[in-house]
């Protein structure tokens, strides 16, 4: 007996919720590259990581519930792996390899998200408290010590370091995509 592939299922299937796997293809490639090239810095790895997670979703389709948060999902797993691998290898060539490694210069697109995260930064910093935005300024951009700010500010050094760890753990929550639900 054949299985219907999802390629031939209908858009507006009464059995499925699910856009037919194609017409998913068309919406998501793009913005599945973009998210895998900036996980991994490197746009052959991103094709090759976007490429067979839709061959794994192809072989999965009947059991996948949302495959737009699936893929994501999936896209961002298979990122992390090859960014664990990679540092392994890195690790454990020798001197020699790590003098023939080049650097690669930013690409537009990694250039254009750098700039909207600083600019969402500085806007989040912005939004502080005045005490908060100091300590954030003295120590991040003008590189003083947390003694130093203790001076500055009267603050303990102690209090220093706490309330920046509470700050910068604030800024990054704030920073994170928001989170996808599987169940929806």
């Amino acid at each position: 007996m054949l299985r219907s592939t999802p390629e031939f299922q209908p858009v507006d299937s009464p059995n499925s919720g699910k856009p037919n796997l194609r017409t998913l293809f068309e919406q998501e490639e793009t913005k599945l590259l973009r998210y895998a090239f900036t996980l991994t810095g490197r746009r052959v790895v991103a094709e090759e990581i976007v490429q067979e997670v839709f061959m794994q979703l192809h072989a999965r389709w009947h059991e996948v519930q949302t495959p737009s948060a699936w893929l994501i999902r999936c896209v961002r797993n298979r990122a992390f792996q090859y960014l664990r691998k990679s540092k392994r290898e890195v690790l454990t060539a020798g001197e020699e390899a790590r003098q023939n490694v080049t650097t690669q210069e930013p690409t537009p697109d990694s250039l254009m998200a750098h700039m909207e995260t600083c600019a969402v930064l500085r806007g989040l910093v912005d939004g502080l408290e005045e005490t908060d935005r100091q300590l954030v300024k003295l120590k991040y951009f003008e590189g003083l010590k947390y003694r130093d700010i203790s001076q500055k500010t009267g603050l303990s050094i102690t209090n220093v370091g706490y309330r920046l760890h509470h700050i910068l753990k604030l800024l990054g929550q704030k920073l994170q995509p928001p989170e996808i639900d599987d169940e929806s």
